[in-house]
């Protein structure tokens, strides 16, 4: 129970948006896995694109705040690792990486 009550009352824990903040963003990570199974036609270029600054500058933000926010970093590079999956299925349906591989193979 004393364990229980330290994180309760601690700097990351529920009373704060430090736990409440990553929580909420895990919602993006399961909205881009649950895309995975989806055509890559329905991929927005752009939005997935803004979705891997978004993470990178939100993994900037918690690493670099006092004090350091873990799970606000395990949750951004979580997504950023879906929507990087996410714009490669994108730019393999549009043929931007079909040119790389054809000149890798000669």
């Amino acid at each position: 129970m004393a364990a229980f009550r330290s994180f309760w009352n601690s700097p990351m824990g529920p009373k704060t948006t430090h736990f409440w903040g990553p929580v909420a963003n895990w919602g993006f990570v399961i909205s881009g896995l649950a895309d995975t199974q989806k055509p890559p036609e329905l991929i927005s270029g752009n939005m997935t694109s803004v979705m891997c600054i978004y993470s990178v500058l939100c993994m900037r933000f918690a690493w670099m705040i006092r004090p350091r926010n873990y799970l606000l970093l395990v949750c951004h590079a979580s997504n950023e690792s879906v929507q990087l999956f996410q714009l490669s299925r994108w730019a393999k349906a549009h043929g931007y990486l079909a040119n790389k591989e054809l000149e890798q193979n000669k």
